[in-house]
């Protein structure tokens, strides 16, 4: 089924923000039977990343950012606090699109530097969670009088084409979700962004360096098993949203080094031979023992591997900053 075959588009305007819907009522339900009967379908056997982050999904995620192990979010957050008035000085933009938005936190840091410049007439937060999005921008609204916020509840990868074209923009995607993309799912994404952004806009791109291997092992291994249950609970919202019956007692965590593609694999390996029915995709499984499903990757990038993979793509690096210790980078980007 095709992406256009499961939205609807509706506008809503309320005394806080304007909302554009583009997800239908059964959205979820379809996206996730499509990804799950062609992942699971296939050998070897994956699921996309984007269903490990359910309510319970989304607090084990948040925990994860706090863990002594998990170097990212805090190395993030600290090169937006160095870089945030040279960004908002540099992309000369008064509109702020963030992708995959959640509530906006690390954001806030951005819409600060944004209000110091007094240069930000409108935030478009795009995320597929429709009440975190509400809830953020009812927030902002109390936080940054007078700013526009027009939120799209939709999913960034079908839905970018859609997004307003308001200003001069700046379409920030942070947190390296770009490293859970496949290479071709890379390209397509930067292809999208290419045919969207106008000659004065910019991407700002948040990525994940390669580092030391032992480094980035630590995060995605930890001693407190806070990944483990993270990526094992996606075995839950299979069994609840499609009445499948895994045993999630039957697989362990297994997170991989894959040095020719410098990312983690995140998998699900099968401690015995298994036989899962997913009754609401029409599926029966054999699992054998040591069996792997894929479940998340993340890939560690370098500067000369972006540059090409813009380049593929129409686009090219405009200014980057990394973290002081040289774990994460942000990176503008703009068409070539």
């Amino acid at each position: 089924m095709s992406p256009d075959t499961m939205t609807e588009t509706t506008t809503e305007t309320t005394t806080t923000a304007t909302f554009d819907r583009h997800l239908s009522d059964d959205w979820r339900e379809r996206a996730l039977l499509a990804d799950v009967q062609a992942g699971l379908g296939s050998t070897p056997r994956r699921l996309n990343p984007r269903w490990l982050y359910d309510d319970r999904g989304s607090e084990l995620y948040s925990q994860i950012t706090r863990l002594p192990e998990y170097y990212l979010t805090e190395a993030e957050r600290g090169v937006l606090r160095r870089a945030a008035a040279e960004i908002v000085a540099l992309s000369g933009a008064d509109t702020l699109i963030e992708l995959g938005s959640g509530t906006s936190d690390k954001t806030t840091t951005l819409l600060d530097a944004f209000a110091a410049a007094d240069h930000l007439a409108r935030f478009v937060p795009l995320d597929v969670s429709e009440q975190t999005l509400r809830d953020a921008a009812s927030e902002l609204a109390v936080r940054y009088p007078g700013l526009q916020v027009h939120g799209v509840i939709g999913d960034f990868v079908e839905h970018l084409a859609v997004v307003p074209h308001e200003g001069v923009p700046l379409l920030a995607f942070l947190g390296s979700t770009i490293g859970n993309f496949y290479p071709d799912e890379r390209a397509a994404f930067f292809r999208a962004v290419a045919d969207w952004l106008p000659d004065d806009g910019h991407l700002l791109l948040g990525v994940d360096l390669v580092k030391p291997v032992d480094r980035i092992m630590a995060a995605y291994n930890d001693a407190a098993g806070v990944t483990a249950a993270f990526t094992l609970n996606v075995l839950e919202v299979l069994n609840r949203e499609l009445d499948a019956d895994f045993d999630p007692t039957g697989f362990e965590h297994v997170g991989m080094w894959d040095p020719n593609h410098t990312r983690v694999d995140l998998r699900l390996r099968s401690l015995r031979d298994q036989h899962v029915t997913i009754r609401r995709a029409g599926m029966e499984l054999d699992v054998s023992e040591h069996e792997e499903i894929r479940a998340e990757i993340s890939t560690k990038f370098t500067f000369r591997q972006l540059d090409a993979e813009f380049a593929a793509a129409g686009l090219e690096a405009a200014r980057s900053w990394t973290s002081e210790g040289g774990e994460v980078a942000l990176i503008m980007v703009r068409r070539a």
